[in-house]
């Protein structure tokens, strides 16, 4: 298995949570903790520090041409797989909760989460336009 490789399943046993035992005690508790979107990020350090120098040099002064040639590397294209499935998790931690606070049933959070895992732009969309509707249908 290669670091590319486990980055997702550091991060699944947390979205089999959030997707299929949203109301479950222990769900809150774990996803209470701000350091589960860490966990997929163990492939993305164990990536990034041997190249520091060089990726650092290219988010200093982004260029197409140089993302494409870093990314087009096994570590490079890892790097960014790592970094989506962290921060998508990020996002879907905090859809968990901001769900929970506004009271939108799980039956309608879940398929987002989905959506979230395979296209996080458009989750993230999804809820912000379902959670606006629930706010105006609060007030």
């Amino acid at each position: 298995m290669t670091l590319f490789d486990l980055a997702f399943p550091l991060a699944a046993p947390f979205w089999a949570l959030l997707i299929l035992a949203p109301k479950w005690r222990w769900t809150a508790r774990i996803m209470a903790s701000p350091w589960v979107p860490l966990l997929p990020l163990v492939s993305y350090f164990a990536l990034e520090l041997p190249h520091f120098g060089e990726w650092g040099r290219a988010m200093l002064s982004p260029d197409l041409g140089v993302l494409q040639t870093l990314l087009a590397t096994p570590w490079g294209a890892g790097l960014v797989w790592a970094h989506l499935i962290a921060f998508d998790l990020f996002i879907a931690r905090w859809m968990y909760f901001e769900a929970r606070t506004r009271e939108i049933p799980p039956w309608i959070v879940s398929p987002i989460l989905v959506l979230t895992i395979f296209l996080s732009p458009f989750g993230l969309v999804v809820f912000l336009v379902v959670r606006a509707v629930r706010i105006r249908s609060l007030a």
